[in-house]
């Protein structure tokens, strides 16, 4: 299958289909610092920068998942007071409606978008209401949960609201879900923060003792370089991408089925009529 990815970041989506034995066919990010990981991550997939000034038809019919974690800097709760938490009305939670172009131009058979879960609540849940209804002017059926990343093992919550849309031609049966393999029960570690005993993921094998404290920095730590700062604000940007690879893992198995339909039931003989 064939992946392309929007509000790239430092290309989280793009290392779950790259895990799932995707084609990274581009990458769209405006931040030099992502855009120097991507490259170096993603070498062979083709690179753009605004979005806002990119023709996307050239990929049209030849993307299978359009993925996009559009900013959301005007939906998060970190700005709750006055006009700050402007949602879609904001300039940068507001580049949404350059993903929906997007996707009309590039016409996916998916789509996966990832923001902060406050933006099924901002501007009274508007918000919602405006990206279904964008999703569904260009014929696509959606579904949408928010995923913790602790749901697969992550050190830490970070619940963000993940939309998947389909187009109105493919069929799931009823209690199938895209989100299916998310959500099972996973034991917990106990970790002590600042003397106080959480309760959240496992111990992935990769984990930096620097998760091991509530702010996610090592004790003694003053001052960083400008690229340590640049990684630090790119990984709170990021999505954690074991979340995504399970969503792709259903839409393998999903397009798999849809090309490889049942057999026929073979009908009794009737001799001798």
């Amino acid at each position: 299958m064939t992946h392309g990815s929007l509000f790239s970041g430092i290309g989280g989506f793009d290392l779950a289909a790259e895990w799932s034995g995707f084609t990274n066919l581009f990458n769209c990010e405006w931040e030099e610092f992502p855009r120097k990981v991507l490259k170096h991550h993603f070498p062979n997939a083709k690179q753009y920068g605004d979005i806002s000034k990119v023709d996307f038809r050239p990929y049209r019919g030849a993307v299978d998942v359009l993925t996009g974690g559009f900013p959301c800097q005007d939906a998060s709760i970190a700005k709750q007071y006055g006009k700050a938490q402007q949602g879609l009305q904001g300039d940068r939670t507001g580049l949404w409606y350059q993903m929906l172009r997007a996707i009309g131009e590039i016409e996916p058979k998916f789509v996966v978008a990832e923001n902060v879960s406050n933006l099924l609540r901002t501007n009274e849940g508007n918000d919602f209401r405006i990206i279904l209804e964008g999703i569904s002017g260009l014929g696509y059926n959606a579904e949408w949960r928010v995923c913790r990343g602790s749901e697969v093992g992550a050190p830490h919550h970070r619940a963000r609201v993940f939309l998947v849309a389909y187009s109105r031609s493919f069929k799931l049966q009823e209690g199938e879900s895209f989100f299916k393999i998310l959500g099972k029960q996973i034991s917990q570690r106990r970790r002590m923060c600042n003397g106080t005993t959480t309760s959240v993921g496992i111990s992935w094998d990769v984990e930096p003792k620097v998760c091991w404290v509530d702010d996610g920095l090592s004790p003694g730590v003053v001052g960083f370089t400008k690229e340590r700062n640049e990684s630090i604000k790119a990984y709170g940007n990021a999505i954690v991408p074991q979340v995504a690879y399970r969503i792709f893992e259903a839409i393998q198995e999903y397009e798999k089925r849809k090309k490889s339909p049942p057999p026929c039931e073979e009908l009794p003989s009737h001799h001798g009529e």
